[in-house]
């Protein structure tokens, strides 16, 4: 089974996806909104720009 977090959080990170991407992963149900806004909030906390 694929960990759908992990693998997005982590291309997110390496500038992959935007954060509209890792939201259209919501909106095809392989992550939640709370999931996706941890997703982004780390980036944030990370004093990464987005």
């Amino acid at each position: 089974m694929i960990d759908w977090v992990a693998r997005i959080q982590a291309h997110f990170e390496r500038g992959f996806y935007t954060t509209e991407q890792v939201m259209r992963f919501v909106t095809l149900g392989k992550i939640t909104v709370e999931e996706a806004d941890q997703i982004m909030a780390k980036e944030e906390s990370d004093g990464a720009t987005i």
